[in-house]
């Protein structure tokens, strides 16, 4: 069909702008838009890059001051609200000696591990003494107060709150969130993960990771309901097979001198206590070259996907 005024033919569906209702009668009906199959699915968003932080572990450690170094990465992602991945946001934190760090964030929970120092984190009515290599989780939406001992601390922490902010969510109200808080201890982790490394593997053996939960997210296997949390390792001169999944992943690194991940085709070199992304659905590997088992724990939207049943991953090799 062609425009008999103009005799042109009519405008691509592609091509068309957003429509607007022709005549409302009301403001709600004036609020209705209307796009079409041509042009409703080719949104073009900016591409999550692969990256590594570095600076802001270094600035945290150096800090004499009490803190968050973001690893953010919204102005190349194109969001509104920090995020080093769209659902997931990864800090550093520094305190002070003798000082407290009070937070409260707009996630479902935050994920904390502890790289230097001691302390004690209250969480609501819950206290925890955290020291070196511990994790604990605290619920979304309760003040969490860290104070740390003379020797000051510096903690990492993943939160979901992009995931709330791009719905304009807030936590559940104290004693209604999905998850309660939970102290897994440094020595806790390493009896649970030679548990893991003793035990033998299979074909279809992902790799040797030990993977956090509670009591109220065991039957998911998750330590949120969106999010997961592992502590991975690669043995000696050994690299963990090529795969991809789709989910993001945000990785900091624990131990591995002569490791690297290879992301996309492009080689990402490990530093102590570095963060790593890897962009969901982006082939990866790792890879140690050292004489000692390498270790990184891994936060990911993995939750959400196997909820949704859209995990997809696949070994490439």
């Amino acid at each position: 069909m062609t425009n008999a005024a103009t005799n042109a033919p009519p405008i691509d569906m592609a091509d068309m702008p957003v429509q607007l209702p022709a005549s409302p009668s009301s403001a709600a009906e004036a609020r209705a838009r209307f796009f079409n199959s041509g042009n409703a699915f080719n949104v073009k968003l900016p591409k999550v890059p692969a990256a590594r932080f570095t600076e802001e572990v270094d600035a945290a450690l150096a800090s004499g001051e009490t803190g968050f170094f973001a690893c953010d990465q919204s102005e190349s992602i194109g969001a509104p609200f920090a995020a080093t991945t769209p659902l997931m946001l990864a800090r550093y934190a520094a305190i002070a000696p003798r000082a407290t760090l009070t937070v409260d964030f707009l996630a479902t929970g935050a994920i904390w591990y502890v790289i230097r120092g001691s302390g004690t984190a209250v969480i609501g009515s819950d206290k925890v003494g955290f020291g070196p290599g511990d994790v604990f989780l605290a619920p979304g939406g309760v003040p969490t107060a860290l104070t740390a001992k003379d020797g000051g601390a510096v903690l990492w922490v993943v939160t979901n709150e992009p995931q709330l902010a791009f719905d304009s969510l807030r936590p559940a109200a104290a004693g209604e969130a999905p998850v309660e808080v939970v102290h897994y201890p440094a020595a806790e982790i390493a009896a649970q993960l030679q548990r893991v490394v003793a035990a033998s593997q299979n074909a279809t053996t992902s790799g040797i990771a030990l993977i956090f939960s509670s009591d109220r997210q065991e039957k998911a296997r998750n330590i949120l309901p969106t999010l997961t949390l592992s502590l991975n390792t690669v043995p000696p001169g050994e690299q963990q097979r090529a795969h991809r999944h789709n989910s993001a992943a945000i990785t900091l690194i624990l131990k591995g001198d002569r490791c690297h991940s290879m992301v996309g085709g492009e080689k990402c070199d490990w530093s102590p206590f570095a963060t790593l992304v890897t962009p969901a659905t982006e082939p990866h590997s790792h890879h140690n070259d050292s004489a000692e088992r390498a270790m990184f724990l891994i936060v990911q939207d993995g939750g959400l996907h196997y909820h949704a049943r859209t995990m997809g991953f696949a070994f490439l090799d």
